[in-house]
């Protein structure tokens, strides 16, 4: 009897011992309810952020660690950049910037890096920054896609415009890979036009008006974000009442009601959400050093243990048919979430989404 007392105290030993081992090993993916990361843009209403922070705090609440959304509400470098200088004030865990403007963020981005703060990027770029990495959707395919989109619409045959917002890279790599398609896939198609809006709504509705007035055969128009979609969208409708095919990048609830209406042509979407959440795992691997990727990035001199220089978080092409499908307020809705008014810990413990 005291043998096998002895055996059965052994073996639960054993079993709290291993299972201590998997606890510790696991607690690495358990952080500090203390450690705060940081979300930082411009123009802080725009709707795309809000799924994106979605992510950035499912993620962190998973992970036990809060998050914090910050951003100016103008569309102005000098202000994002207070904003991120504010940020770096707090002793943030790690923040995920889109930056405006490229080379505006190497310093700042760079002095958060020297200070042991882990710094990446989302849906915008600073690529000469020392950012542990870049998380996007495929800037190019976007164009690209848009470009296939509208052609097959027009019949193949025709003529197009753009809008830009000189200075964002990610813009610009858009709209230059919109026209790079069609040079070389659609020769029978051609730019006519581009008109600059700074993702203003009115400066679209105009300059579409007046490129149709120089180009009346007009046929399509391509902006690579949402404001300027509808601008540009309302202003087709009026001239030709939504014979002119109007496609942007990113998505709101405005451009969802428009093309479920056959008001506008389409949209291309990044899952933001999905941009979110990988930001934010990055963020804490890297602050944790919990990866050592084959890459080259300590013989690259750079000072963490994350080095990715690009993640693809995928897109969709939302139509009249699946429209429906992508209202932030319904996802929102859905989880029982505060979007951008509550941090991670506060937000409804998060559960397993689906099962196989």
């Amino acid at each position: 009897m005291k043998r096998k007392l002895v055996v059965a105290l052994v073996a639960l030993l054993l079993l709290v011992s291993i299972g201590a081992g998997w606890a510790q090993k696991a607690s690495v993916f358990q952080g500090n309810p203390k450690e705060t990361y940081y979300m930082v843009m411009m123009v802080s209403g725009v709707e795309y952020w809000v799924g994106v922070y979605e992510g950035f705090k499912l993620a962190a609440a998973q992970l036990g660690v809060d998050t914090v959304y910050m951003g100016t509400p103008d569309y102005d470098i000098n202000k994002e950049l207070s904003v991120f200088n504010q940020v770096m004030t707090k002793n943030p865990a790690g923040v995920l910037v889109h930056p405006m403007e490229p080379d505006s963020f190497i310093d700042p981005i760079n002095a958060a890096i020297a200070k042991g703060v882990p710094v990446m990027t989302f849906a915008a770029d600073s690529p000469k920054s020392n950012r542990i990495g870049y998380i996007t959707s495929d800037n190019v395919k976007e164009g690209y896609t848009a470009a296939d989109a509208i052609c097959k619409a027009i019949g193949g045959k025709g003529e197009v415009m753009v809008t830009e917002n000189p200075g964002q890279l990610n813009h610009e790599v858009r709209v230059r890979s919109f026209r790079e398609r069609i040079e070389k896939n659609w020769p029978d198609v051609k730019v006519v036009a581009s008109v600059a809006t700074n993702q203003n709504m009115d400066k679209a509705n105009n300059g579409v008006r007046t490129a149709v007035q120089a180009h009346p055969n007009i046929k399509g128009v391509f902006t690579p974000e949402a404001s300027s979609g509808l601008g540009a969208a309302q202003a087709a409708l009026d001239i030709s009442k939504g014979a002119i095919k109007v496609m942007c990048c990113d998505i709101n609830e405005s451009v969802l009601d428009m093309i479920q209406k056959g008001d506008m042509f389409g949209a291309i979407q990044p899952n933001v959400v999905m941009q979110g959440y990988f930001g934010m795992l990055t963020l804490y691997c890297a602050r944790h050093g919990l990866l050592d990727p084959m890459n080259g990035w300590k013989e690259a001199g750079k000072p963490w243990g994350v080095y990715l220089p690009l993640i693809d978080n995928g897109l969709d092409v939302v139509n009249k048919d699946n429209a429906k499908f992508f209202y932030t307020k319904n996802y929102l809705k859905a989880r029982n979430s505060k979007g951008v008014e509550e941090g991670a810990l506060n937000m409804k413990r998060p559960t397993l989404m689906f099962t196989y």
